[in-house]
């Protein structure tokens, strides 16, 4: 009977290298949404908000 030595040294390598790919990919995604330019709106937003519908809460 021949004792085998089972070494997991090819699992951890594979997880570190999916790890690296997935961490590229989500920085590159990061950077190429830095990049766009969304449109601002044009018009700026103003409301009026009467006198009679504010509370004071002290």
């Amino acid at each position: 009977m021949q004792f085998s030595k089972n070494t997991s040294t090819g699992k951890s390598k594979s997880f570190l290298i999916k790890m690296l790919i997935v961490l590229t990919v989500i920085f590159g995604a990061v950077i190429l949404l830095g990049k766009v330019d969304f449109p601002s709106p044009i018009k700026e937003i103003e409301k009026i908000i009467p006198n009679e519908n504010l509370k004071i809460v002290k």
